[in-house]
């Protein structure tokens, strides 16, 4: 059982770029395609109390999100970034790698390989 998970968007070029650092790097990694298989509100729960980067990172700022009529008040807090999320599951930044207890935002591209490797 691989101590990698890699929370992955096959359409996303900074997600590809995650797997391939990851297999550079020579490491195990289970491979979720988030879009097909959705966090749930615990799964989302668990990863934002791993995650080293805030948590309304974890939640894109693209055209969709401004088409919900979503602000940055809307994804303040922990609760409200897990409701986004498990309504929006799309909004949610690609690549997220996970090690152990720890996971981080792969972006920009050059923290996955530190990260899976230390």
């Amino acid at each position: 059982m691989s101590d990698v998970t890699l929370l992955h968007n096959p359409k996303c070029s900074t997600s590809r770029a995650a797997v391939e650092a990851i297999e550079e790097v020579g490491a195990p990694a289970e491979v979720v395609q988030y879009l097909k298989e959705p966090l749930d509100e615990a799964a989302l729960r668990d990863l934002l109390e791993k995650l080293e980067d805030e948590p309304a990172d974890l939640v894109r700022r693209d055209s969709f999100f401004k088409d919900q009529g979503l602000t940055d008040a809307d994804v303040a807090t922990v609760d409200q970034v897990v409701a986004v999320l498990v309504e929006h599951p799309r909004l949610m930044q690609r690549p997220v790698i996970i090690k152990g207890d720890r996971a981080i935002i792969g972006r920009p591209k050059d923290r996955v390989a530190p990260f899976v490797a230390g």
